[in-house]
């Protein structure tokens, strides 16, 4: 039986917080079944990480460097969500005696596991040699929702006089700086609109924009928006669960085939990685609620809310 749960993940201004923020789905998910969970990694000294980990009184500790003295803390089950492990660490953690539920990305980078989580859209249809002969949960259907998305409400949309409502974000914490060019971008295309921007540095703001830091709103802000601008990260899923329209751009090479397929399957609008050249794009996208409210609508449509039920069905059985 699985009374004890790790989950080894990281999050800092360099890596973002998407590890982080699927791995706090799956433990309110375990933890609602009665299991202990207790993360094990480096929060990179950011406020708001730490406080989504306070607020469910989830407790966090370092994470020991090497394999075999973070298979000696004696989990029944460890998550490993992490890029940078040692590639032996799911190996010695299974020789242990624990269960090994790997998050990945495509490439399982050599770890060993007796679960792959791969929730990315089409992952289900990508032949992978995987380093073990685990069970493959793959694709969109295992999607990692907090509860805190799954309790917002879609905001109704607005009359047709209003100007469009626009949420643009990159992440918990815009590691790569990148929100003040879409800003302006936005303001190039003349045409009305407001905006509410996550930025943890300060940028030129203007009537109608809203500057906040990292916030622990951004479901609630997502839910509200007309459309939202953002990078194909892990936000995306919530995106689409709410049904809110996004247009998307990438901040990182493992962003791109993410990107890729939401644009090539007509869930969400492509702005290319050029905040400069999006502007055309962005003016029809606030120009035309017809086609913002289809963008919602296939969404909508994709995720059904219920990944992570599976997920921890499969972890725990």
């Amino acid at each position: 039986m699985i009374v004890r749960v790790g989950i080894r993940c990281d999050a800092g201004n360099a890596i973002g917080v998407g590890h982080l923020v699927r791995c706090v789905a799956l433990a309110e998910e375990l933890r609602a079944r009665g299991t202990h969970v207790s993360f094990l990694g480096d929060m990179g000294s950011l406020p708001w990480a730490m406080r989504q980990l306070d607020l469910r009184a989830l407790p966090v500790r370092p994470a020991p460097a090497e394999p075999e003295r973070l298979a000696a803390l004696g989990f029944d089950a460890v998550v490993l969500d992490s890029y940078t492990l040692p590639r032996e660490t799911g190996g010695v953690l299974m020789a242990a005696g624990a269960r090994v539920l790997a998050i990945i990305d495509g490439d399982p980078l050599g770890q060993e596991a007796h679960l792959y989580l791969d929730q990315n859209l089409g992952a289900e249809d990508v032949p992978l040699a995987l380093p073990y002969p685990g069970v493959r949960l793959a694709g969109v259907r295992y999607v990692l929702l907090r509860d805190s998305v799954r309790r917002a409400v879609r905001a109704p949309a607005r009359a047709g006089s209003s100007p469009p409502h626009v949420l643009c974000f990159f992440g918990g914490t815009d590691a790569a700086g990148v929100a003040p060019a879409w800003v302006e971008a936005l303001r190039a295309t003349g045409v009305p609109f407001t905006a509410t921007v996550i930025s943890s540095a300060p940028l030129r703001a203007g009537e109608g924009i809203t500057v906040l830091p990292p916030t622990d709103l951004l479901p609630s802000l997502m839910a509200e928006a007309d459309l939202v601008v953002t990078a194909a990260g892990s936000a995306i899923w919530e995106l689409l669960y709410l049904g809110v329209p996004a247009a998307l751009t990438w901040v990182a090479d493992n962003q791109l085939i993410g990107y890729e397929a939401l644009v090539g399957r007509g869930l969400a609008a492509g702005l290319g990685g050029s905040a400069e050249r999006a502007v055309p794009t962005l003016r029809r996208l606030l120009t035309d609620p017809g086609l913002r409210a289809e963008y919602g609508r296939r969404g909508a449509e994709l995720i059904d809310g219920r990944g992570r039920e599976r997920v921890a069905d499969a972890l725990l059985g």
